[in-house]
């Protein structure tokens, strides 16, 4: 026998189907369950803000008859002076009233 008769009568295997529906199906099922992982982990994650202890709510009446509203915990007394001491200013509040008045 020739090589060209023994390569002949071997038998060629056929495409299975079954295989790569198979793969097909368990890439699937792996993808959808990291999805479905990625959006629990997500939507369990929350992160919430400390709360600020501002303090009661005051008005301050000037002596030129503005008003300033503000919390309690924002006004600092130093020598004998009333300030507003916020985040990123400092107002003198010196000679005006202050009233603890519910406002909105």
């Amino acid at each position: 026998m020739t090589r060209l008769e023994l390569y002949h009568q071997q038998k060629t295997k056929q495409f299975s189907w079954k295989g790569l529906i198979l793969s097909i199906t368990v890439s699937l099922i792996l993808i959808a369950g990291f999805f479905v992982f990625h959006y629990y982990d997500q939507s369990s994650i929350k992160i919430d803000a400390p709360s600020e202890q501002l303090g009661e709510k005051v008005v301050i009446h000037l002596p030129n008859g503005q008003k300033v509203y503000t919390y309690d915990n924002f006004i600092v007394k130093k020598n004998g002076k009333t300030y507003y001491k916020g985040e990123r200013n400092t107002i003198d509040l010196t000679g005006g009233t202050v009233t603890y008045e519910d406002w909105k």
